[in-house]
């Protein structure tokens, strides 16, 4: 670990780590868009092998229905109905109500479009698991997985003070992650893109035939998408969270270290 004791700077993520950073950051943003592109073909998840025709299996499902001669937005959230005029169900679309999942700034391509949405998804899903693969190797080899992502003992015994600090804008700046940190990392790179990476391949029926267990692992493919959906919020709140938490802790120096990799350490700030 290099170190300017004069300027208190150190360097703190190395080349490949920045490199899969951003991009993760950047597939993700594609991902996520096509993504919901594709659930308007069927805005409805379920859980099991099979949606339900003699029986209702249904979690989620974003519809429009006419009263009174008006377009009205409903989401059923386990069997509860909710009005979401105007967000989903029933959007504006150039001045004029429309039935439609989702608002056109949340999708890619803006206007409905299976065939582009699947095809923009499937190629930045590639890029992710390529990026992936890539941080997990490098980060085997220089030690940063063990070193700074995997938590330890010390850290379970610190998480809740990180925790307190969290809450009262106690933030710390140091070489290494807090425990806190170190938490929330090891889910979404460990737990979390590998699970959504699973679900995905479990929706293909390419993969269905070559790995018929898969399906199984998961409870089935309508759970796999049920589930792959759950993680895709995971991941959108894990987002909003980081980047207010860099903007808290200062987002000069936390950009410079995931664009340079040098970051100013408290103690020896001038």
């Amino acid at each position: 670990m290099a170190r300017d004791k004069d300027s208190g700077l150190v360097y703190r993520h190395a080349a490949m780590t920045r490199v899969t950073h951003w991009a993760w950051a950047i597939a993700l943003f594609f991902l996520l868009l096509s993504g919901l592109q594709i659930f308007m073909a069927r805005p409805d998840l379920y859980i099991g092998r099979q949606s339900g025709f003699s029986f209702d299996n249904t979690i989620l499902s974003i519809g429009a229905v006419v009263e009174s001669g008006q377009l009205r937005g409903v989401t059923q959230i386990f069997g509860h109905s909710f009005d979401t005029t105007g967000w989903l169900g029933v959007v504006d679309e150039g001045g004029r109500m429309t039935a439609k999942s989702f608002p056109g700034w949340m999708t890619i391509p803006s206007y409905r479009d299976l065939a582009t949405g699947r095809i923009v998804h499937f190629f930045f899903a590639w890029i992710l698991v390529a990026a992936l693969a890539l941080w997990l190797v490098s980060s085997l080899l220089n030690k940063h997985l063990w070193r700074d992502i995997v938590p330890k003992s010390g850290d379970a015994r610190a998480l809740p003070q990180d925790i307190a600090d969290h809450a009262r804008l106690r933030l710390h700046h140091r070489r290494a992650y807090g425990p806190l940190q170190k938490l929330s990392y090891a889910l979404i790179l460990l737990v979390a893109l590998p699970l959504m990476i699973a679900t995905g391949l479990t929706m293909s029926p390419g993969v269905n035939a070559m790995v018929p267990f898969l399906a199984d692992l998961f409870g089935g493919r309508q759970s796999a998408r049920t589930l792959h959906f759950a993680i895709m919020l995971v991941l959108v709140a894990f987002f909003v969270v980081h980047v207010v938490m860099v903007v808290l802790a200062g987002p000069l120096n936390e950009l410079r270290s995931m664009i340079t990799g040098w970051y100013r350490t408290d103690g020896e700030r001038p």
